[in-house]
């Protein structure tokens, strides 16, 4: 059934920056510090003092903001935003305006899974900011106090504002999995949620369809989200609520203003907190201690130069080159760089791209996690993973026991996958001799050969026992496999 309104979604994301300080000051970054102990005259605006750019977070901001495939100004400048919150002292945020240092990009997004149709969603702006400080509630303590951490105050941040092209909570999960991963590949943030490192507001209102046209219901901006997860839930709620409110009040709906809205991830619903501010509330005008930021179009192509390859592109050469699914190519790049050149080394060694990916997931990436491993760390390198692969593929062990036993013996001795055969004693069965030995179960066994007949090819299981004591070097998958080839015949 078609839904009677379109969801209409955009996204305000803040990343912190890598930075060893912060934007305008000296003063560290490093997160877990006690309270109040990273900070100083500027970054607190105590009279007489003056900022001073970071280059370093100018340099990370415009990485990203080519990478998203931004416009970048020649030009920009430094404006303060002025409001009045506790965990602000100076009263103002130093931020960008009218002249953000980049414009007009997008990213595009997918799932391989095909729950969501592929899309490009543009970005607005994206443009570097400084941090506030952070309010600490003591309302679950039953004290109702609250104190003030001003160690984030004057933190680097980057602001990417995406237009408001997504029409599903789904979509806006990929959206921000894709930018997170795009922010990983460039070094630019760790993008830890839970140390404040990657923040999103989701805008959300819907376009109800009426006979006389499309009708908006007034943007709601939803806050306090710590998990993409979180953000996807929480647009699922709001656009069902706001729903439900168009059918109790109908167009009147329309007169009722822009409201920020916090969500409450215990309760799954979204509360009201204030009405949304317009950009005129923060009365916004130029920072007199600062001088304009400029970027010439030489430097601009120095940074798109060195971008490397990014995971759009990674995932197309990995799927041309080495002919694995889109599935799996996601899921490659979504373990990072390191990962992805395992796997190239691993399928270059093997000859078999499909191989190397099923070994990688199935096996490596089990390993990794049950070891709390990276793959830098891991005990089998891909030229030796490569050497069982093909191995397997030549036929001298199937693939249970070289899972089985010699990758296990190969991640715990460090020994070659050829080391492992010989002192095992495992060897080659033929395959003449497979069959024959195929022919003489299903003749001993004459039950078993006529459920196979009549099409209950399970029961050639209970073969594989017998198999394993006449030759504990067969195939398992094989001899079943010659099984039910020949037994129509017999």
């Amino acid at each position: 059934m078609t839904a009677p309104y379109t969801t209409i979604i955009g996204l305000e994301i803040h990343v912190q920056l890598a930075t060893a300080s912060k934007l305008f000051c000296g003063c560290s970054t490093r997160f877990g510090a006690p309270p109040n102990t990273q900070t100083c005259q500027v970054c607190i605006g105590m009279p007489g003092v003056l900022p001073v750019m970071n280059r370093r977070a100018f340099e990370l901001g415009l990485r990203t903001a080519v990478a998203l495939n931004c416009q970048i100004a020649p030009f920009t400048k430094w404006d303060r935003k002025n409001y009045y919150y506790p965990d602000l002292p100076k009263g103002y945020q130093i931020s960008q305006y009218d002249l953000p240092f980049s414009s007009e990009g997008w990213l595009d997004i997918s799932d391989p899974k095909g729950k969501i149709e592929p899309r490009r969603v543009g970005i607005i702006r994206a443009h570097l900011e400084e941090d506030a400080g952070k309010s600490m509630h003591d309302e679950a303590a039953g004290q109702a106090d609250s104190r003030i951490d001003l160690n984030r105050t004057g933190t680097p941040l980057l602001e990417i504002v995406s237009k408001p092209d997504m029409r599903s909570p789904a979509e806006a999960k990929a959206f921000l999995t894709e930018l997170k991963l795009l922010l990983t590949y460039l070094g630019v943030s760790d993008c830890n949620m839970q140390e404040g490192s990657l923040r999103v507001d989701a805008n959300v209102n819907l376009h109800v369809h009426t006979p006389d046209g499309n009708v908006p219901t007034p943007i709601v901006e939803i806050k306090n989200m710590n998990s993409f997860r979180a953000v996807e839930r929480a647009l699922a709620y709001e656009a069902e609520r706001q729903w439900q409110v168009w059918q109790e009040t109908g167009q009147r709906l329309g007169q009722v203003p822009k409201q920020t809205r916090g969500w409450d991830d215990q309760a799954n619903v979204t509360r009201g907190q204030r009405h949304k501010e317009e950009s005129s509330d923060y009365r916004y005008f130029p920072e007199p201690d600062l001088v304009p930021a400029t970027v010439t179009a030489a430097e601009v192509e120095q940074v798109r130069a060195e971008l490397g390859e990014l995971p759009a592109a990674l995932r197309t050469r990995l799927e041309s080159t080495y002919g694995i699914t889109p599935y799996d190519s996601d899921v490659l790049v979504n373990q990072g760089r390191e990962l992805v050149a395992y796997f190239i080394a691993l399928a270059d060694g093997a000859g078999d791209g499909k191989a190397a990916a099923n070994w990688l997931q199935q096996d490596v990436l089990r390993e990794l996690n049950a070891r709390d491993l990276s793959i830098d760390k891991f005990p089998v390198s891909a030229a030796r993973l490569a050497e069982l692969i093909a191995l397997v593929k030549k036929g001298d062990i199937d693939h249970t026991r070289a899972r089985e036993v010699v990758f296990v013996e190969m991640l715990s001795s460090g020994k070659s996958a050829a080391d492992v055969l010989r002192e095992k004693g495992i060897e080659r069965v033929d395959e003449s001799e497979l069959e024959a030995l195929a022919r003489e179960l299903l003749a001993a066994n004459p039950k078993i050969l006529a459920d196979i007949k009549q099409g209950t090819t399970k029961a050639a299981g209970a073969l594989i026992g017998q198999a394993k004591k006449r030759n504990p070097n067969i195939s398992p998958n094989r001899l079943l496999e010659i099984c039910l080839a020949i037994a129509p015949g017999m």
